[in-house]
């Protein structure tokens, strides 16, 4: 008989690729992980893992099993839902990872409209980049994530996960008022090919979105000053160090002296947002509230 508790532990070496970053989002030591693997290949009598100087990989026995496991995970978050349903679980606490934007675009008045709706249930709400929640919600840290579309995040026929789209936006062009381009209406993105750029660091989804838009147009940016502040890359294009993309909703209410904002002609750089829970777990009744408060508020 397979147990449930191993699976999760191949999960994790198979999304972390080491042992030691598995055992850290399991609160394990590395030896009990492996210690729970070996258990594991016994049970099912094959070869599920091979180790090298680089870490850890699944033998064609362990993607076969790893298949599986996000099956059952998935069948048993949707038992744990109907339990809670009988339960009538009307009060709990869920737990929710966003970006900062996220959080005041979508998750405060999701908030609001629970407070009226669906007052037993407590959010606790945790800052993380967009890049950085949807593995919160793999390692079972939060329970829901509020992420952004990035290079190599999980698609939405991943396995392991239930996507709800929530919002798109775009981002718009910040220049120097002295800039060039600063009097035009709209902004071609390669009249600004040779200009410093100011931006996110790499592995922010805004990071992403920023260099993608300008491959489109023909160039690499040169990322001269790097801030996940939009604060700071305002600031820092309004003392005239450089242009950058932002996205619109972080630009309401910041002060803009000595920049201008400016829409992007052509294909607009867009983010979009979702929501995300292990699959299985939309349907629980303390989370399935949660994802159709965030729905509402994205509307």
């Amino acid at each position: 008989m397979i147990e449930a508790r191993r699976l999760h532990i191949l999960r994790a070496v198979a999304d972390h690729r080491t042992v030691t970053a598995a055992a850290a989002t399991l609160y394990l030591t590395p030896s009990a992980v492996s210690q729970q693997l070996t258990a594991l290949e016994q049970e099912t009598g094959h070869r599920l893992v091979e180790r090298s100087a680089r870490g850890v990989r699944l033998t064609p026995a362990g993607e076969i099993l790893l298949a599986h496991t996000n099956a059952v995970l998935a069948q048993l978050e949707r038992a744990e839902a109907e339990l809670a349903a009988y339960d009538a679980g009307s009060a709990g606490t869920v737990t929710l990872a966003s970006f900062a934007t996220g959080i005041g675009l979508v998750v405060a008045p999701a908030l609001t409209r629970l407070a009226e709706t669906a007052p037993g249930i407590r959010v606790r709400v945790q800052d993380a980049e967009g890049d950085a929640s949807l593995p919160m919600v793999l390692d079972r840290q939060v329970d829901v994530a509020v992420a952004v579309e990035y290079r190599g995040a999980p698609g939405a026929d991943d396995s392991r996960l239930t996507r709800v789209p929530l919002y798109a936006e775009p981002f718009d062009a910040v220049l120097p008022v002295g800039h060039r381009a600063a009097d035009n209406e709209r902004v071609p993105l390669a009249e600004l090919a040779k200009d410093p750029w100011i931006g996110p660091f790499p592995g922010n989804p805004c990071h992403d979105v920023v260099v993608l838009a300008c491959e489109q147009a023909g160039f690499q940016p040169v990322l001269e000053h790097t801030s996940d502040d939009f604060r700071a890359v305002v600031a820092l294009a309004s003392a005239g160090a450089g242009v950058a993309l932002v996205p619109r909703s972080a630009l309401r209410g910041m002060d803009m002296a000595g920049a201008v904002v400016r829409p992007v002609d052509g294909i607009t750089p867009t983010r979009r947002v979702f929501a995300a829970v292990r699959r299985g777990a939309e349907t629980h009744p303390l989370i399935a509230p949660v994802l159709g408060a965030l729905g509402d508020a994205a509307e």
